[in-house]
């Protein structure tokens, strides 16, 4: 079953149990090409997001959803496909350049293409550094940057839960594009690859209301797992070493910003969220219970 197919399959149904909603759908254009910068909270990001919007978009998802055994990986690997993810190999170098030129192809093509500029799941739920291959795109391109902000995403789906709940709905942001023509040509120069991508990431930090950490989420899920500490802690490490090679005042938002006045957005007053009755309760527990699974990073 392809793209459609399973949005057509899979969709109503989906919308009926979860009540996703979205806010700024507006910005996001009918035709041409666009990418979508999104900030990183479940796995479920990558459905819900193709569920609520018009136009078909491919997002980069780890190989690893590609390459998992027995009956759970090869479900996995169904649906990743089924919604057009586009397997990169997180190590770096030429080995994620493949992923990143298949979404260049795609964008040159007219097409949406869909990018976490973190380059993982945030493992507590807050903002990390954004990585520059979103800008690195952008100036192969010229195509602009739309941020989009994953609300609550982490709380219907907790790392290591396969089911998300239907007790918490998620909520999608979509913000005004961001141009940067202006820097066309300097792709090679990394101050700039490195403002545009904070440009971005600021931009995702308004619509989203996180709290922003100054380091790579992947360093600190590499830190908790060899340390065997918690993502506070991990961070709290990673920026005292940081402190101690470069002494600076704390970073509040990308780029050294001051943190933007925010706050997470709630779902629209007009559709409030339904009380699920027992019934209901009783079969998400049940969900709940069955998704609980090995953690994944």
């Amino acid at each position: 079953m392809g793209y459609r197919g399973m949005k057509a399959a899979a969709g109503p149904a989906m919308e009926m149990l979860y009540q996703p909603w979205i806010r700024g759908e507006e910005h996001i254009p009918a035709e041409g090409a666009a990418i979508l910068a999104s900030n990183h909270l479940a796995v479920i990001d990558s459905f819900f997001l193709p569920l609520l919007i018009d136009r078909e978009v491919a997002f980069i998802g780890k190989s690893d959803y590609f390459t998992g055994k027995g009956v759970k990986g090869w479900a996995v690997k169904r649906f990743m496909t089924a919604v057009g993810t586009i397997p990169v190999d997180r190590s770096g170098g030429k080995a994620s350049q493949a992923a990143l030129q298949a979404g260049i192809d795609r964008l040159r093509a007219g097409e949406l293409f869909g990018i976490y500029p973190e380059g993982t799941r945030s493992p507590d739920g807050r903002m990390y550094r954004g990585k520059t291959g979103v800008a690195r795109i952008a100036l192969a391109t010229g195509a602009p940057i739309i941020p989009v902000a994953m609300i609550g995403s982490n709380i219907a789906q907790p790392i290591g839960q396969v089911i998300p709940s239907t007790r918490h709905r998620v909520g999608i942001v979509v913000g005004e594009p961001l141009d940067f023509s202006r820097y066309r040509g300097l792709e090679n120069d990394r101050f700039v690859l490195r403002s545009i991508t904070d440009e971005v990431m600021y931009a995702l930090m308004s619509l989203s209301g996180q709290e922003y950490v100054d380091v790579y989420a992947a360093d600190v899920k590499k830190l908790m797992d060899t340390e065997k500490i918690t993502a506070v802690e991990a961070t709290d490490r990673l920026l005292a070493q940081q402190a101690g090679s470069r002494p600076a005042a704390p970073v509040a938002a990308p780029g050294g910003r001051p943190a933007p006045e925010v706050t997470v957005p709630e779902p629209p007053v007009d559709d409030p969220e339904d009380e699920p009755d027992g019934d209901a309760a009783a079969a998400d527990d049940g969900a709940e219970a069955a998704g609980k699974s090995t953690p994944e990073s």
